[in-house]
Formats: structure tokens, C-alpha cells, sequence
């Protein structure tokens, strides 16, 4: 950029004369922001709205972050590669040691079937899902109950939802008693109809 260029620019920005412009930038050697706090300080432009490039102490206004950076890990900029993978490695672990310290418990007649850690539970949904989800449910009709057991997963808001999923089929299951019943006494009667 040429001296003419960078003057027309400083007054545009500045909204100063050329003679002005001309002076700041020969005083800042060339350098339009340097020359702009110049004008600043002498009381020849007026700052930009939210403050200025100058702050009046001497030293130049702090940069705000730049567009699309992240602000997450602010707290954490001198943290390293090793660090993190630490953070992450505990934090696996963390998660480990509460699924094998929770426990989902299958119970038929109130009496304790089986028990499985949540690890285990979580190992066998992940690799088969298209099987133990039905199984699960088909079991449900033959009066098994799940539990959640453990610091964690064994509050009672979580087993509620269990004990509902379990009311439910046995709801199904009389209803379907129910209709079953139904239908043979429509059929005895029929019969008994037909006979006479």
C-alpha cells in the first residue's frame, strides 16, 4: 500500500484532514493503527463506538477472540496432548468402576434369578441388541422384574420406570386372559346351543 493509499484510508477511517493524516502517519512510521491512536490521543478523531483502539492507559485495548474459536478449553490452554488423554483416561475409568458397581438384577416371584453388572449389560446391547431387547420383553411375560441395584442407577425414580414396564405386560397379559375367557364361554355357549 502506497503513503497516498494509506493516507485516504486513515482519513477515512479518522474522518481527519489529509494534512492531519499526513502528520500521524509520518509520526507513526507508516503504521494506520499506530497513527489512528495518535489521532486518539491528541483529540483529533473520535473513537469508535464501545471504546477505542487506545484505552488511555497506555496500553492497547485486549483483543477479543477471533470469530469461530472456541472458548471451551480457556481455562485449560496450556493443558497437553498427555494431559488431556489423562482427563480422558480417568475419566473411562470413572465410568468403569460405575457400571461394576451397579447392577441390574432379574428376579422371578420376588426371588433373585440372576444378577449382571451394568458393564456387562451395556457389552451385550452393544453387540446383541437384536436379541436381548426381545428377550428382555418376552421374559417379562413369564413374571420376570428387573432392577436397577447400586449408588448410582439404584435410586427409586429409576426402578419405578422398570416396575411400570413390568405392569404393563401383566396388564396385557390379563387383557388378553380376559378376551380368551371370553371367547370360550361365547363358544361353550354356542355349543351348548347347538346341542339342544
Amino acid at each position: 500500500m502506497t503513503d497516498l493509499e494509506k493516507v485516504e484510508k486513515l482519513r477515512e477511517k479518522a474522518n481527519v484532514s489529509f494534512a492531519e493524516a499526513k502528520e500521524a502517519l509520518d509520526i507513526a512510521g507508516g503504521d494506520i493503527l499506530d497513527a489512528i491512536i495518535y489521532l486518539e490521543k491528541q483529540g483529533k478523531c473520535t473513537e469508535p463506538a464501545g471504546g477505542g483502539y487506545y484505552s488511555g492507559t497506555g496500553a492497547p485495548l485486549e483483543q477479543s477472540q477471533p470469530y469461530g474459536e472456541n472458548n471451551y478449553n480457556a481455562g485449560r490452554q496450556g493443558e497437553s496432548f498427555r494431559d488431556m488423554m489423562k482427563r480422558f483416561g480417568r475419566f473411562c475409568l470413572d465410568l468403569l468402576n460405575k457400571g461394576n458397581t451397579n447392577f441390574l438384577d432379574a428376579m422371578r416371584d420376588d426371588s433373585l434369578v440372576f444378577s449382571c453388572p451394568v458393564t456387562g449389560l451395556v457389552l451385550l446391547l452393544c453387540f446383541f441388541f437384536w436379541a436381548v431387547i426381545p428377550l428382555f420383553v418376552i421374559s417379562l411375560f413369564f413374571r420376570w422384574r428387573y432392577r436397577f441395584r447400586g449408588a448410582d442407577l439404584g435410586r427409586e425414580s429409576v426402578n419405578k420406570v422398570m416396575d411400570s414396564a413390568s405392569n404393563v405386560v401383566e396388564d396385557v397379559k390379563h387383557s388378553f386372559a380376559e378376551r380368551a375367557a371370553q371367547a370360550d364361554r361365547a363358544a361353550q355357549n354356542e355349543n351348548s346351543q347347538n346341542n339342544d
